[in-house]
């Protein structure tokens, strides 16, 4: 088992900026796949942010702003989230995946007031 724990979101106005991290109860050194997803007030949810074996890649919503990295040393996944919109609003949820099986946090929220 792998329990992962969300933190770093909050309200911010469009324009500003929030830094997400998550962080999991064991290396995740060995980890194929470290992502960030997002679900919207209404919507399905959606990859924001993904670290893969074969490279980064981000959702097209993004476009260029925001930037996921990785803390092998403190078992953490950061999303630092600049320029946010409105549309940024929603529960952004980590997720692991360890040999083929993917663990999930519970999510931490992020407002956007215009």
């Amino acid at each position: 088992q792998v329990q992962l724990v969300e933190s770093g979101g909050g309200s911010v106005q469009a324009g500003g900026s929030l830094k997400l991290s998550c962080t999991a109860s064991r290396s995740i050194s060995a980890a194929s796949e470290l992502n960030w997803y997002r679900t919207a007030p209404g919507k399905t949810r959606e990859a924001v942010a993904r670290i893969l074996e074969r490279g980064t890649k981000y959702g097209e919503f993004v476009k260029c702003r925001f930037t996921v990295s990785r803390d092998n040393d403190r078992n953490t996944v950061e999303l630092q989230l600049p320029s946010l919109e409105p549309e940024d609003a929603g529960l952004y949820q980590c997720s692991v995946v360890f040999c083929a099986r993917p663990f999930w946090g519970r999510g931490t929220q992020v407002t956007v007031s215009s």
